[in-house]
């Protein structure tokens, strides 16, 4: 069996002297554990899918469904990215859509639009932002300061969000005006607006995160075993507390650039969202649990729930159907994720 304190001592978060050492050679061969299943397979699942869909559909292929398919994963992209940390975490964050809408109805009364007189331009998008990263601090507060339930806490912030936006809406929608604004979903570089260009970056942001930073090696630790964390003296609430705040500016500039795309603030905006991001992230090999996976799985998730879901409109499929093998897909892919833990898991609820 793999000592939980030793895999910490090797991921560098706590010195290798602070617990006694196992007998010389017991499971050395298991300190890192080789890529198995749930790390390859979702990607040569996406290869196979993509190839399949090529066959069946002559159009699946063409460059200008793939600039679609890359047009229709960006927003899933960053909502998938900033779920990853707090799943990592063994947590889950509910409130995105909440914080999607807040942010969608709010920017579009700060920038120029056919509602009120405010113009505030990027000011506009800053504030919208901060207020996302706001309730993302207040989630991690009150997940780690008060001991609740990552769920229950989300799920109330969920609703405060579509309340603050039913709050903000005016007697009439509001019709974005910017135009700065409206280029981010209107403006084409090499066939792709700049929200695809911004997805990319987020997710590039967040590999670097994961991996070149101890926030991302102590998510991982939390993940795998909290207690020892706690322990040796290591930061939990600042990591738990961060991995929220990303998840709330994640969901922000998600609802950022679902503004710019529809061209008004709309409080459903983010409706539908939710559940495929946490979908991505199983399906891409981030297991709910915690301490597996991790944003590139997460990033190929999306890409599998977006090139099914295009595929299957390619060859006519029933909108059912294509409900049916998703949930399937998700089941799949958390018996594959989760089949290493099988021998350590005594009770599973």
């Amino acid at each position: 069996m793999t000592d939980p304190m030793q895999v910490q001592a090797e991921k560098g978060l706590i010195s290798s002297g602070a617990w006694p050492r196992r007998p010389a050679g017991a499971g050395a061969s298991r300190r890192r554990a080789a890529p198995g299943l749930a790390d390859w397979g979702p990607a040569a699942a996406l290869a196979v899918l993509a190839a399949a869909f090529s066959v069946a559909s002559p159009h699946f292929a063409s460059l200008a469904n793939l600039q679609a398919i890359l047009e229709a994963s960006a927003v899933p992209l960053i909502l998938a990215v900033g779920m990853t940390f707090v799943i990592l975490q063994g947590s889950i964050d509910l409130s995105v859509e909440g914080v999607t809408a807040m942010t969608g109805i709010g920017l579009s009364l700060l920038v120029a639009n056919s509602s009120t007189m405010l113009a505030l331009g990027w000011w506009g998008v800053a504030a919208a932002l901060a207020g996302g990263l706001a309730f993302g601090l207040v989630n991690g507060v009150l997940h780690h300061a008060l001991r609740m339930p990552s769920l229950i806490v989300t799920l109330a912030t969920w609703f405060v969000g579509l309340g603050i936006a039913a709050l903000l809406f005016p007697a009439r929608q509001p019709q974005i005006l910017d135009a700065s604004l409206l280029a981010l979903s209107t403006t084409k570089v090499a066939g792709l607006s700049p929200i695809v260009y911004g997805a990319a970056a987020v997710v590039v942001l967040g590999v670097v995160a994961q991996r070149m930073t101890r926030f991302g090696r102590l998510s991982y630790a939390i993940g795998e075993d909290e207690s020892l964390v706690r322990l040796a003296g290591l930061p939990i609430g600042r990591v738990k507390i961060a991995a929220y705040a990303i998840s709330g500016l994640a969901a922000a500039l998600a609802g950022v650039f679902l503004t710019s795309q529809i061209g008004v603030g709309n409080p459903t905006a983010g409706q539908n969202f939710l559940f495929p991001a946490i979908s991505a992230a199983v399906i891409g090999g981030t297991l709910l649990s915690g301490a597996r996976g991790g944003v590139l799985h997460s990033a190929v998730g999306v890409l599998i729930l977006q090139v099914l879901e295009n595929g299957m409109v390619l060859v006519g499929a029933s909108p059912l159907i294509q409900q049916i093998i998703e949930g399937a897909a998700i089941m799949l892919a958390v018996a594959i994720g989760g089949y290493p833990l099988i021998r350590k898991l005594r009770v599973v609820k």
